[in-house]
């Protein structure tokens, strides 16, 4: 017989520190958090002692359809860890790191930046556009005409 190597399967778990942004009517909605307690296969405990003020959320029971499930988990947090637990094994994984680098915070400040642009920043920003595709697309008839 051959061997069988088994693997982990590659999406997203709940389980207890796994980080979450959280979706919904919240108040906190946009924020991170981590998973400290499953309550049952609808809800979970949340609590999210970021070092940023602006992520910070306090500990409270969300439904699993109000939170998206990030890539990053805080290894080996025990279940029901209390805050000051919580906190220690955040910044010990650095998660705000992992968060400020990753696709979604990036994505998020971007529209936060488009929301604030003025009318006269917008014009700027359609000038900049168009002069990048005429740049693209005389690169590409260049190389259209040397093939």
């Amino acid at each position: 017989m051959g061997d069988a190597t088994v693997e982990s399967p590659s999406w997203r778990l709940v389980e207890v520190g796994r980080i979450v942004l959280v979706q919904g009517d919240s108040p906190y909605r946009g924020r991170i958090a981590a998973i400290v307690e499953i309550i049952d296969h609808k809800r979970a405990l949340i609590d999210g002692p970021s070092s940023d003020p602006k992520l910070v959320v306090p500990r409270q029971a969300v439904r699993l359809t109000d939170v998206l499930l990030a890539p990053f988990t805080i290894p080996k947090l025990p279940r029901a860890a209390r805050t000051g637990t919580l906190k220690a094994a955040w910044e010990k994984a650095g998660i705000d790191n992992q968060w400020k680098e990753g696709n979604w915070a990036k994505r998020k400040e971007q529209g936060e930046r488009r929301k604030a642009l003025t009318d006269f920043d917008r014009f700027k920003v359609m000038r900049l556009k168009k002069q990048r595709r005429f740049e693209q697309r005389k690169a590409l008839a260049k190389v259209q005409a040397s093939a």
